[in-house]
């Protein structure tokens, strides 16, 4: 299945261009792309007002049996969190408000579908 795992791999490119373009037009600040800390990787790191916002990016094909923002478990929300904790603490200075979005792409006919999830999910749940 190397052709599958190929072309999921440029869908996860693609729906972190989308979605970084997306956050961009809505007022963010994209601050940092792709860092892999704490045991987790952190698609989009960004910045709403005073709100740094650690941004999840999931992309499906429109008739995937499982819908983008739902990938996003329980074991991937720790990995997430744990990252985020360890880029904090590699930043070093007070620790501003945080938030946990999801930006969830479905590919499919016609132009991708962008939704935005805020405040997705927080620390402990």
């Amino acid at each position: 299945m190397p052709d599958q795992e190929a072309s999921s791999q440029t869908r996860g490119r693609q729906a972190e261009r989308l979605a970084g373009s997306y956050l961009e037009r809505a007022g963010f600040k994209v601050e940092a792309r792709n860092l892999r800390l704490g045991g987790g990787e952190l698609d989009l790191i960004a910045r709403e007002g005073e709100t740094l916002v650690f941004v999840e990016v999931k992309g499906r094909a429109r008739l995937s049996l499982v819908a983008p923002e739902e990938a996003v478990d329980l074991n991937k929300r720790r990995r997430l969190v744990a990252a985020a904790e360890a880029y904090l603490a590699r930043q070093g200075l007070p620790t501003p408000p945080c938030r946990f979005d999801v930006v969830a792409v479905e590919f499919g006919r016609g132009e991708p579908q962008v939704r935005h999830l805020r405040d997705a999910f927080r620390p402990g749940e």
